[in-house]
């Protein structure tokens, strides 16, 4: 049987990124996000908004640049797995567990709390989106890369078209 453990959210930071390091070395970010849903009928009387607050986990140079771009209402879109963390609570001896979400891609999105655009608060210049991928770093989506004019249409009497 196949499975599959993804997610795709899209939020705003509640807090500034936690860098921490661990005792072999590897550094691991800790993000808190809120994402927001919006339900109801077309009257604005009508419209209720919830929030979740997730936990977002970014392993290495992931983190990182999570930790140098991101702060406290930035939006972002991040994808991953779900985890689930289980552990005994001290205090009480109960039994805890908490679902959160381990970072494989992370984009930084235009905009945040302040409205400003993402090129005055990311390097680079210009109006900068890219994400980052879980693993070498490298750069995806974005406006990184120079843009590419599509390839020309041929022609109506074409004869060289191969259908």
């Amino acid at each position: 049987m196949a499975n599959l453990n993804k997610v795709m959210l899209i939020g705003n930071l509640t807090a500034d990124p936690e860098v921490r390091t661990t005792p072999r070395g590897t550094s691991l970010t800790e993000l808190r996000l809120a994402v927001n849903r919006v339900t109801g009928g077309p009257n604005e009387s009508d419209r209720r908004e919830e929030t979740t607050f997730l936990d977002v986990t970014c392993w290495g140079r992931l983190g990182e640049i999570a930790a140098q771009y991101l702060s406290k209402g930035r939006p972002v879109f991040i994808e991953g797995r779900l985890q689930m963390d289980s552990w005994e609570d001290k205090q009480s001896g109960q039994k805890r567990s908490r679902i959160r979400i381990i970072a494989e891609n992370l984009q930084l999105l235009s905009g945040g709390r302040d409205g400003a655009p993402a090129s005055a608060q990311a390097p680079r210049g210009g109006n900068y989106s890219g994400g980052y991928r879980q693993g070498n770093g490298a750069p995806v989506g974005g406006t990184q890369t120079p843009a590419q004019n599509p390839a020309p249409m041929p022609m109506e009497d074409d004869d060289d078209i191969p259908f």
